[in-house]
């Protein structure tokens, strides 16, 4: 066994269009010694289009567990190794930030290499504001979830960034406008693609666009921050307007459990928790 430990070098692919790789990508592909990659089939596609002939092996989030320490080990024997995924940056909203960890705690050495990532290209397109932003990924798929997440966003101030599947967007956008409120938003899909397309308004603009243009690709949804003056004038409005008891109900209505829906409504209200839990006795 070797006694020089190798190394992981973590390679972003093109997120559609094939020329959006770097020389610096493709050499090191071409030089290591596997390749472990989120969908074998896809990268293989990637790699004879290049003229790249390299072992490859699957990691991905079914074998992220087992597989990472396959990789691990072969990386402790001096094996050079590249982590790709199917699209952008390893790492960011896949498995390679858990094997990222596992060689930090084997004190392995890794390489980050620069490339295409759509989060970053999406904000950049968007026209929203880019001094300061927040990547989500992909929101919970639950409802409940999902609506939870966004009830704890609902105060950031920076744009946000997120990554929907065509078939969920819809529902993400009703509930975004339900909690988040009437905002700025723009739907980048399908980027570096023939068919890429910005679909910039409000997110009840987005919403009827998408009722008469179904959804196709892969989606990066965007949301302008909160203007947190304005949110606080909106919610002290409300206060005035609904009563201890409905406000609980009415975070109950929104996914919260009644003990999560107290605490809430303490909080918001700045008021103490007993005099919340005592109009929820009866819930």
């Amino acid at each position: 066994m070797s006694t020089t430990k190798g190394k992981l070098y973590i390679c972003p692919t093109p997120i559609g269009n094939l020329e959006d790789i770097t020389i610096r990508v493709l050499n090191t592909l071409k030089n290591v010694d596997l390749i472990a990659a989120e969908d074998t089939r896809h990268t293989l596609k990637l790699l004879n289009h290049f003229g790249i002939q390299k072992p490859l092996t699957s990691y991905h989030e079914h074998n992220i567990r087992t597989k990472g320490i396959i990789l691990i080990n072969k990386l402790l024997e001096g094996k050079e190794i590249a982590l790709v995924s199917d699209a952008g940056m390893p790492g960011i909203s896949d498995p390679g930030s858990d094997i990222i960890k596992l060689c930090i705690e084997e004190e392995i050495p890794f390489e980050v290499l620069p490339g295409a990532t759509a989060g970053i290209l999406a904000l950049v397109g968007s026209g929203l504001d880019t001094t300061r932003f927040a990547f989500e990924g992909f929101l919970e798929k639950g409802k409940k979830e999902r609506r939870q997440r966004l009830e704890t966003i609902k105060k950031e101030d920076r744009t946000l960034i997120f990554y929907e599947a065509p078939h969920r967007i819809m529902n993400t956008l009703e509930d975004m406008n339900r909690i988040l409120g009437n905002r700025k938003g723009v739907i980048a899909r399908e980027l570096t693609k023939i068919y890429e397309e910005f679909i910039r308004g409000n997110l009840t603009e987005l919403i009827e666009h998408l009722k008469l243009n179904p959804p196709k690709g892969e989606i990066v949804l965007l949301c302008e921050g909160a203007d947190l003056e304005k949110l606080a004038m909106d919610e002290k409005d409300e206060l005035k307007q609904i009563t201890i008891r409905e406000h609980i109900l009415l975070f109950m209505k929104e996914g919260l459990d009644k003990k999560s829906a107290i605490k809430e409504v303490a909080k918001r209200r700045k008021i103490p928790r007993r005099e919340v839990y005592k109009e929820s006795i009866d819930l």
